[in-house]
């Protein structure tokens, strides 16, 4: 019999996890199992600390569903998202940056043509967002799919809105032969992260902001290319310093042009002042 100690606790769980049958298994539990005992050391942590800890993450499991990914918020606000995503997306610096997926994408938006309104008369400044995608060469990619979707002006998304069942503020767009495409939504606004849960409360212990910058998320999954997750930001927007999940890198900042009534890109008109703004996708070949 080996009587467990201090000293050899984590030698002993160690030995155990690297008898995981698949070798990647053995590699990543028995480095957690290192790191999370180092941590333990290291701030000498109490039962009563390890007992909130425990309590913390099952209300973050009780309060996540279908629609509210409050692990994956932990995740963004402690940097990981961003880490990991840096470190899986080592783009060509022609490239366009990735950045994080955030808890609120849904699966199954709407294809709509080119200049669609994906707002559908909700309450904002119209903003028309058009561009082209291109690989790393310049040439068009015809048939490229934007999946695109934004909070509103009151900075929910429409999974955090429990009497919404229709898409709202979300889209699909594809690019034509000449590479371009053309989003008509409304100018996002920046908002809060979710603070009624736990990861909030944390949050709400320390002067970091929960805020996020004014964006609008776009994801691309175009066969040949490297999956693109990222957002695009509005030049001269609150807490862009300051994104409480770490997800604003400069090449994403676009400006916003304030247009008069009249025509847009996509040949519609607009009865209203109007925002355009104009982003080139770039995409990495995988």
């Amino acid at each position: 019999m080996q009587l467990v100690t201090e000293e050899n606790i984590t030698d002993l769980a160690v030995q155990r996890w690297q008898t995981a049958h698949d070798p990647r298994t053995a590699e990543l539990m028995s480095a957690l199992v290192r790191h999370l005992h180092a941590f333990a050391r290291e701030v000498r942590l109490t039962e009563a600390e390890w007992m909130a800890a425990i309590q913390w993450l099952n209300r973050t499991g009780q309060i996540s569903n279908e629609k509210r990914e409050e692990f994956i918020l932990t995740s963004d606000v402690l940097g990981l998202s961003m880490l990991v995503v840096q470190m899986n997306h080592d783009f060509d610096e022609r490239a366009t940056p990735a950045t994080v997926l955030g808890p609120f994408h849904i699966e199954g938006s709407p294809e709509v043509g080119y200049g669609a309104d994906m707002s559908q008369g909700l309450p904002g400044t119209p903003l028309v967002l058009h561009g082209t995608v291109r690989d790393l060469d310049g040439k068009p990619v015809a048939g490229a799919v934007l999946d695109v979707w934004q909070a509103d002006n009151e900075g929910l998304y429409e999974s955090q809105h429990a009497d919404v069942d229709e898409a709202r503020l979300r889209a699909k767009y594809t690019t034509r032969e000449d590479g371009s495409y053309c989003v008509r939504t409304v100018a996002p606004l920046g908002y809060t992260i979710p603070m009624d849960g736990p990861v909030g409360e944390l949050i709400s212990t320390t002067d970091i902001s929960h805020f996020r910058p004014a964006h609008v998320h776009f994801l691309l999954n175009v066969p040949g290319f490297e999956p693109l997750i990222t957002h695009l930001f509005e030049a001269g927007a609150d807490y862009l310093d300051s994104d409480v999940v770490f997800g604003v890198k400069e090449p994403l900042i676009v400006q916003y042009e304030k247009r008069e009534p009249g025509e847009t890109p996509s040949g519609e008109t607009i009865e209203d002042p109007w925002f355009e703004a104009r982003y080139d996708f770039v995409l990495q070949p995988q």
